[in-house]
This record gives structure tokens, sequence and C-alpha cells, in this order.
């Protein structure tokens, strides 16, 4: 049976135009940012985001992020704008880092995964910026795949996951980070990191020392608010296939031995393309995606996880990362992806 398709636009004009009156009418539109696409929904409109949940199998108190036209939007869902969080805002929007504040009151539940608080951002693209300034409205809009799948970072990745269940999706070519938005809590007097991304603790001026992940800023001795934020608790961007990592270096090596044993193997690793065909056994190796630092990693990743899929291999092997910079938020999402949730 042929799978019917959501409709793709083009990022002109009329379609932004056309993508923002479904918004507003309470549809679901899929359209790209500089991190990943993002599912979209009214976020004032709770039957369109409880709709949205249902379509990506989300768990309810999984709180989604809300996207924004600009910085004079926060008062929109948005109870109270800390000295912090308009600093952050200065410095890092648009772009992809998403404050953690105290939410309204009308915010509806189902954004908030029942918390008091709400995650927002301003993307910064082009055409994410064109439908949200058309469409004049705040958006919830979690990565748009399927709960646990890898985020899509391609129109064709959003279509391969959704059917009819979608609307529209705007086609906006191939993001340019590929990992979601760095994730901070701001109600307090210094950011609190809840989940890594390319804005990292350095950026952030926290350094290696910085408060530990999950903290809360809000009141000493508040404990771990990781549920302020997605992506933290569940396994996430995971293939059907498992995912192995191993140490730098070692991609090759461990794929062959795997091989060898009759598997047929997907490869990720830091290595030149010709160095790592050469493991290949009876061509029982696929390499999926090389890289030379973990910033092209991170942009690379779930194409390559879903690459994977597509080849049937039995095992995807992906080599690690220094965790520094943008390598914590790497191989924050390649544990959740093998499954180790720590």
């Amino acid at each position: 049976m042929t799978m019917v398709r959501p409709r793709v636009l083009e990022a002109r004009p009329a379609d932004l135009q056309l993508a923002a009156e479904v918004l507003q009418a309470g549809g679901l539109v899929a359209f790209p940012t500089e991190t990943v696409y993002g599912l979209g929904a009214h976020a004032r409109d709770a039957a369109a985001v409880a709709r949205l949940f249902r379509v990506k199998g989300r768990p309810a108190d999984n709180p989604v992020i809300v996207h924004l036209a600009g910085l004079d939007a926060l008062g929109q869902v948005a109870a109270q704008v800390t000295p912090l969080a308009r600093s952050l805002a200065a410095q890092f929007w648009p772009g992809p880092l998403t404050l953690v504040l105290p939410a309204r009151g009308d915010v509806p539940a189902v954004v908030t995964g029942a918390a008091p608080t709400v995650g927002v951002r301003v993307p910064d693209h082009p055409v994410a910026l064109g439908l949200l300034a058309a469409a004049d409205l705040p958006v919830a809009a979690p990565s748009a795949n399927r709960s646990g799948r890898p985020s899509p970072t391609t129109a064709a990745h959003v279509t391969a996951e959704f059917g009819a269940d979608v609307e529209v999706v705007v086609d906006g070519g191939a993001c340019r980070l590929g990992l979601e938005s760095t994730v901070v809590d701001a109600r307090g007097r210094v950011p609190v990191v809840l989940r890594e991304g390319t804005v990292t603790r350095e950026d952030l001026g926290l350094g290696l020392r910085g408060v530990p992940a999950g903290r809360s800023s809000a009141a000493p001795g508040a404990g771990t608010s990781t549920a302020a934020s997605p992506g933290t608790r569940y396994r996430h961007y995971a293939p059907r296939c498992p995912v192995e990592l191993v140490a730098p270096g070692q991609g090759g090596i461990r794929a062959a031995i795997r091989a060898r044993a009759g598997e047929h193997v997907g490869l990720v690793a830091a290595a030149p393309a010709d160095a790592v065909e050469a493991v290949a056994v009876g061509g029982r190796v696929t390499v999926l995606a090389t890289f030379h630092d973990a910033v092209e990693l991170g942009r690379r990743l779930y194409d390559a996880l879903r690459r994977g899929e597509q080849a049937g291999v039995d095992v995807i092997v992906v080599e690690s990362v220094p965790e520094a910079g943008v390598g914590r938020a790497v191989m924050d999402r390649l544990r959740r992806a093998a499954g180790q949730l720590g």
C-alpha cells in the first residue's frame, strides 16, 4: 500500500503564508531550523499540541520547546523574564539556545508537561523566522520525528516518518548544525545546563567546572530540574538497529570483527574515507559517515543513523569524540541512541 505523504512546500513567501495559515487553523507543520526540523503546532491551542503529542507518540510529561519570532514575543508564554534570560537572549538569539522560564498560567499544560516552567527560543533560520512572523503566534515544536527516533535534519527525513498525520512540510534544505538546542534554566542568577547542545558550557562562561547539568539554579537546594527540558529522561535519537560506541580510532577494527562474525555493520568513524573502506570485509561494512571533529559528527550523526537503517545493517559502530565543547552534546546523543541513559 502506498503511504500518503504530507504536502511538501518550498520556502517561498506564498508557501510560508500557506503554512502559517495551517498553524493558525490548528494544523501541524514541519519546518527547518538551524538545529533539526521541528514539528510545529499553535502553542496556545491545547488541542493542536495534544494532537502533536499523539502523532509523535510523545510521553505526556515530556515538555516541548516554544519557538518565537523574537525576544519581544516572550511575554506570550513566560510569566517572568529574568535579567539572566535577557542577557543570554541578547548574546545567543536568534540561535540554538533554549531558555527555561516560569510559564504563564494560561500556557496549556500539555506544552509544559504540567510543569510550572516553559522552554523558549528564537531559531536562527530564515525559513523558521519567516514562518513564525507570518503565523504571528508562538509555535510548540519538538523535533519532527516519532518519539525516540533520530531527529530529522532534512525534509526527506520528515516525510519518511509521517504520512497524512502532518499537513505540511516546509523544505528548507539540510539543517546547518544537526543537534538539538542547548537547554538552560535561566530562572536564577547563573545559567544551568539541562541539555547539552552547540551553545557550549564554555560559551556560557561555565567552563569544565560549571554548574552540573540538571542542577536547578532557581533556589538553593532545589535539586534536579531535568523535567523542565525535553530529551533528558527517555531513550532518544535511536535507530531501529543497535548502536555500539567504541574508542576513537577503534571503529574500523571493531567493524571488521563484527563483519567477520557475519554481521552487516554500519560504520561512523573519524578517518579518511579510503582508510575506513579498507576494513570492509566481504562487503559487509557500510561506511555511513566520516568526520574530522565533533562539530562535523554532530552535523552528520542523525543522517548517518538513518542511512544505516535504510542499508539494513545489523549494528552501527560509532567512534567516540572527546567530551569537550560540542563533544559533550554529541556524546550525550550517542549514549541515548545506544540506550546508555546513565
